[in-house]
């Protein structure tokens, strides 16, 4: 369905600096205004027009592009420059992931050769997040028919790290960028293409590029109602297609005898919104594809984690898809409807536009069962990934996502996370014996949305979900609500995908 050319990004390690300087092709560096004024000659060779080009060099606060072309034995060579932000803050990444696509993705969108991309870093430790931020540039998925046709390009990606005078890489940076990119086509993939069907194909093609290591389930349709999952199965019976619970399961766990400590993924797979009876308005439903983002993160990261060998303390790993759409028709859940979610808690619904919190109900409950994937398994984390909220965006912002935890350690280590992968991360109150008032029913055991929409809305949905976890579960509790960051401009970005394969100890962000 991607039906277009598309860009290769290959990670190289060359032998010296000559070889970039001789290899002919188009050029870009990127890096800060001093890195790439102390090193363009020895990429480039002696140059009148460059030296002025670069005496004149400034990043701004977001990045910036310049181009110039090179006389070279036989013709010219066209060189660009992506200079990078001076400042940088002590909540953003010291890496300047967001420069980096801005400038990578102006000089490449739209070529039509292949390019080398030489980043000048200041640190060894910023190459994951620049790698990943390379890989959002160049987005996979469009269905442009003029490019149809062309041949697919390739950059050559090279990391030259100052202070160490050499080239370097690290371990599984393909893994990451195949990463990022697999969670920005399933989001930019329009619904008619992405639907349940598709996104649970997907999750099946996940387990077989990873082997026979992984297994996965799948629970569709009327089934889910049998099996107690009501509040999925209530968002998606409406839908042409029937909604999914998908789980994928991976044990690095050698001695059976031991008992294990897992970790577990659940992700919002709303493949479109409607807003359902609820029915958004003609500008609030363009770009809803976009609310599988969450789905689309840990899935990607979930093969990230696994495909890297290395998911840091925890000995299996697992990932929860609550696939469905929201949509409108003859059996769609209505307001006063009450939904009874897999932990047993009764919901009455009163806005089927807070959807999104319901099936999350359902994933974090099945995670926080008891015996939920193996007897001898002790479930220490769930990570909850969704575009959950507008109230994130008021909070966070577009470029931050919002963090609601019950554990300090593991909020400290996401916001960390964040910063080393370029997924930033801030935290949000976790005070759910406030929170849990603004849902209260008195017909239900809690209504699926606040009645003070000026109470922190964004805590409070994650409040929700927090109170559907098993009542024996007391390991930790991650929520990220990723809806500014997930979707910018019209365009998927990837988010969430590396910030929790840093949050779980892989490579290349550690």
């Amino acid at each position: 369905s991607e039906g277009t050319k598309k860009m290769d990004i290959k990670f190289v390690v060359p032998a010296s600096v000559e070889e970039v300087k001789s290899d002919g092709k188009p050029v870009l560096l990127v890096g800060r205004k001093q890195l790439l004024s102390k090193h363009w000659e020895a990429f480039l060779g002696q140059s009148e027009v460059v030296s002025a080009t670069v005496s004149q060099l400034s990043g701004g606060d977001e990045g910036a592009l310049t181009k110039a072309m090179v006389a070279v034995k036989g013709g010219v060579r066209c060189v660009a420059f992506g200079t990078l932000p001076e400042s940088c803050s002590r909540h953003n990444c010291a890496a300047r992931p967001h420069g980096v696509a801005k400038v990578v993705s102006e000089c490449l969108a739209s070529a039509d050769e292949d390019w080398t991309v030489a980043c000048l870093l200041e640190d060894e430790a910023h190459v994951g997040a620049v790698a990943c931020a390379i890989g959002r540039a160049l987005p996979l998925f469009s269905e442009k028919s003029q490019a149809r046709n062309k041949p697919k390009r390739a950059a050559e990606v090279c990391f030259y790290v100052d202070p160490l005078e050499r080239f370097v890489t690290k371990p599984s940076l393909d893994v990451a960028v195949r990463g990022v990119r697999l969670c920005q086509r399933i989001v930019d993939t329009p619904p008619a293409l992405m639907t349940t069907d598709a996104v649970v194909l997907e999750a099946e093609a996940v387990a077989a590029r990873l082997g026979a290591g992984v297994t996965v389930r799948v629970t569709r349709g009327e089934d889910l109602e049998a099996q107690g999952y009501g509040c999925l199965y209530g968002v998606g019976k409406a839908a042409e297609l029937a909604p999914a619970l998908v789980v994928l399961s991976h044990s690095k766990k050698a001695d059976s005898s031991s008992k294990g400590k897992a970790a577990c993924l659940v992700g919002k797979g709303i493949v479109y919104d409607t807003g359902g009876l609820a029915l958004k308005s003609k500008e609030g439903m363009c770009s809803m594809k976009m609310d599988c983002g969450g789905a689309a993160a840990v899935l990607s990261a979930f093969e990230g984690a696994v495909a890297s060998g290395d998911y840091g303390p925890y000995t299996s790993l697992h990932c929860v898809l609550c696939v469905a759409e929201n949509a409108i028709g003859p059996k769609a859940f209505r307001h006063d409807d009450i939904l009874t979610s897999f932990s047993g808690k009764t919901v009455e619904v009163n806005n089927t536009d807070a959807e999104g919190r319901l099936v999350l109900a359902d994933g974090v409950a099945h995670c926080t069962k008891p015996g939920a994937f193996d007897d001898e398994e002790e479930v220490a984390l769930v990570v909850d990934a969704a575009t959950l909220t507008g109230a994130q965006m008021v909070a966070t912002g577009k470029r931050i996502c919002a963090l609601v935890s019950n554990d300090d350690d593991v909020e400290a280590a996401a916001v960390d996370a964040g910063l080393r992968s370029g997924d930033l991360a801030r935290p949000l109150p976790f005070v759910p014996e406030w929170h849990k008032a603004e849902f209260k029913s008195v017909v239900a055991d809690m209504k699926n949305s606040v009645k003070d929409r000026n109470n922190a809305q964004c805590s409070c949905a994650a409040s929700f979900v927090f109170q559907h976890l098993h009542p024996d579960y007391h390991g930790a509790w991650l929520h990220v609500d990723l809806a500014g960051p997930a979707f910018v401009n019209d365009r998927a970005t990837g988010f969430g995908c590396a910030l929790i394969m840093a949050l779980l100890g892989c490579q290349p962000f550690k």
